[in-house]
């Protein structure tokens, strides 16, 4: 009986990661159309708890619902409106960046050949080429600029998946029936801690990005904006996204200003993400709302293989979805201690203290 259980089981696991193959599959075939739909669902994820508030308020499904409609249209066209002559301009302005940069490192070598220190000038650029950072960049906001301009159809997505917000909950019940309404707190629950860890992201991902490119405009550097998008995008990758965010921002000082402006420009970086990952973030997130520093690396090398760039920015919060559901059953808990930091004493998410964080917040 033992041989036969262990075939069983042995199948069962292959048939799951055939299974998973087949499904990841599937997502990049049709990230065409899965990308603006999670796009979609990451806005109607933050859009839902001003929409509950506004008719707590006393106002109609409707005139909330547009309320909330007409401030994410209005986001949407700012943010359009001012990055988008910023992207243009970087893109075009490109070339001749690569070129500077190309020739101070030709410059910072041949000194260290100077001083003793033998480097092979043509073969290190080769390898270390700072102009593919700038080059990587502007292929992820021209990426990004492709998905939003299917506005109008994350748009209407993200309409009538507030629309159904409400509903939603109760339709699940009837579908259950009595018989599987223990499922529902497990539901609840997920739901719940979702809601929580993308509105506080979110919150803190617009500080972020709002401090860098004030801080940025403050020095003189060009496109300030620009990065503060670029931080507010990456902020939601835990400790790889503000590197990555930053390396752009501080090559192109050196370009303009020289040594001085560019360690002014990393420390504004480093004492920005400092402030808002190691205090103000963890203040309200909660202890069991975060991933290892590997999980954050495979999970962005994992979506980006699978939906592209974007979904290298919707890494970490679809990782994080995943962890949540797991974190909601007895059965995959330990899943999710395996995916949560190495400072976490367990994945399970203290109930008590994300009410409370919630009510801080």
């Amino acid at each position: 009986m033992s041989t036969i259980n262990h075939k069983m089981r042995a199948s069962q696991i292959l048939l799951t990661i055939a299974g998973f193959v087949i499904v990841i599959a599937g997502m990049s075939a049709a990230k065409a159309i899965l990308v603006p739909f999670l796009l979609a669902a990451f806005i109607a994820i933050i859009s839902a708890p001003p929409l509950f508030w506004l008719q707590r308020k006393g106002l109609r499904p409707w005139s909330a619902l547009v309320i909330v409609m007409a401030g994410v249209f209005f986001i949407g066209l700012l943010v359009v409106g001012l990055v988008g002559t910023s992207v243009r301009n970087f893109t075009t302005d490109l070339p001749a960046y690569e070129t500077k940069l190309r020739q101070q490192t030709a410059l910072v070598m041949e000194l260290l050949g100077n001083l003793g220190v033998r480097v092979s000038v043509p073969e290190l650029i080769d390898m270390f080429d700072p102009g593919a950072a700038m080059k990587l960049v502007a292929t992820l906001l021209n990426n990004l600029g492709n998905v939003l301009a299917n506005g109008f159809l994350i748009l209407m997505t993200v309409i009538f998946m507030l629309l159904e917000a409400s509903s939603f909950p109760k339709k699940l019940r009837s579908a259950l029936g009595e018989h599987n309404a223990s499922s529902m707190p497990y539901f609840d629950g997920f739901i719940s801690n979702l809601k929580h860890y993308m509105v506080i992201k979110t919150f803190t991902s617009l500080a972020t990005g709002v401090l860098v490119a004030l801080w940025l405009a403050i020095l003189g550097v060009n496109y300030p904006m620009l990065w503060g998008l670029l931080a507010f995008s990456l902020n939601y990758v835990p400790n790889i996204g503000s590197i990555i965010a930053a390396v752009p921002a501080i090559l192109l000082a050196i370009i303009q200003f020289g040594l001085l402006k560019t360690l002014l420009t990393a420390a504004g970086y480093v004492v920005i993400n400092l402030v808002m990952g190691s205090l103000i973030e963890p203040r309200f997130m909660g202890r069991g709302l975060g991933l290892s520093t590997l999980v954050v690396f495979l999970s962005l090398l994992f979506w980006g293989w699978v939906l592209g760039p974007v979904g290298m920015l919707l890494s970490v919060p679809l990782t994080m979805t995943a962890k949540i559901a797991l974190d909601s059953r007895d059965e995959t808990r330990w899943i999710a201690v395996l995916l949560g930091p190495e400072t976490s004493s367990g994945a399970r998410i203290e109930k008590n203290e994300i009410s409370c964080s919630s009510r801080g917040a």
